[in-house]
């Protein structure tokens, strides 16, 4: 076997078992399936610069890890706006990455955000909004988690409603940190196969 074959298989290999380490949970956990710490949060996709654009912009999941015990937990999302609920052992962890997808176009983007989970306490991360960049060569997207009155009453509401076993137990709010940061997004391949007036960018 030729050497860039060998190498070729070693790095396949390698992302597959990588890809495999990431346990994938759905955007909220059945009531009856939460063993560990209840973390909830909001997250919310809006587009920056120009609007005219044929697919809106939606996350279809983020990546978080324990920063402890390096293990990776890839929640689905598909939505523009949705609100998630995800059970977690208590620990450090961070949202290491968030996928966007516009109709048949996906990209990606690292990020570095930091937050705590209680295992004494349901854990209320804020709303994360993620705007997103016009299409063009650098796109970025910038990351923000915020809680206000409201917010965090409107978070109550959807835990009493869809949690009732946590009505009126504890609520610690936990923001990420930094609060704010921007990010490079970077579009995933395979490109859809259009023909070239009609793809967005060419870079």
């Amino acid at each position: 076997m030729k050497p860039g074959m060998v190498q070729g298989a070693i790095l396949l290999l390698m992302v597959v078992g990588l890809w495999g380490c990431v346990t994938q949970l759905p955007s909220m956990v059945d009531p009856h399936e939460v063993t560990e710490s209840l973390v909830v949060g909001r997250v919310v996709t809006v587009l920056t610069g120009d609007r005219s654009r044929k697919y809106r912009p939606a996350v279809r999941f983020m990546e978080l890890e324990d920063q402890a015990l390096h293990k990776r937990f890839q929640v689905e999302i598909n939505s523009h706006d949705q609100y998630f609920a995800v059970n977690l052992p208590s620990g450090q962890y961070r949202l290491t990455r968030v996928q966007i997808s516009e109709g048949p176009f996906m990209s990606m983007a690292d990020l570095s955000m930091a937050f705590p989970v209680d295992a004494t306490a349901t854990t209320y991360v804020g709303s994360w909004k993620l705007g997103v960049d016009s299409p063009r060569y650098g796109r970025m997207i910038v990351a923000s988690a915020s809680s206000d009155q409201v917010e965090t009453a409107k978070a109550r509401d959807f835990i009493d409603s869809q949690y009732p076993m946590f009505k009126g137990s504890s609520l610690i709010e936990a923001l990420p940190q930094p609060a704010q940061m921007e990010a490079r997004l970077y579009e995933i391949m395979p490109y859809p196969r259009y023909p070239k007036y009609f793809r967005r960018h060419w870079w």
